[in-house]
């Protein structure tokens, strides 16, 4: 076997859940060889490189053999090489630490803080006995 379906290798080797999602992610560019996207018939070789989009990093993986066949997790190394640069990682790290973090003000639920300042700006400082004069005749 010298070439495999992309989508079929990529299932394969459990980077995708299903055949039919490994076909949509090469569908919407989200699968390139040498930053070039591929269809999901696109035949691939041992020694390829290829760069799966999962926002926000790339993964990039090094066909090491090749497979038709689902394999049980444990046989996965002898298949592919995750070649991913550290800095992928460390821009996934900052995205889950920054979750709540960067939220955009006066987005999402308001905060403690955002409680606290509210009620110190409605609050007037005015007496508990005054009378806004609503019930006089007039």
């Amino acid at each position: 076997m010298n070439e495999v379906r992309i989508d079929k290798w990529m299932w394969a080797t459990r980077l995708f859940k299903t055949r039919t999602l490994a076909a949509e992610a090469c569908k919407k560019n989200r699968v390139s060889i040498g930053d070039v996207g591929v269809k999901p018939s696109r035949m691939i070789r041992v020694g390829e490189v290829l760069q799966i989009r999962k926002p926000p990093i790339t993964f990039s993986f090094k066909v090491l053999d090749l497979s038709e066949h689902r394999m049980a997790a444990k046989l996965v190394p002898q298949y592919l090489e995750n070649v991913t640069p550290a800095a992928q990682y460390e821009l996934l790290e900052m995205s889950k630490i920054s979750g709540f973090v960067d939220r955009a003000r006066g987005l999402g639920r308001p905060t403690k803080k955002d409680r606290r300042e509210l009620e110190q700006f409605t609050d007037f400082g005015l007496p508990e006995d005054f009378d806004f004069g609503t019930d006089e005749e007039v």
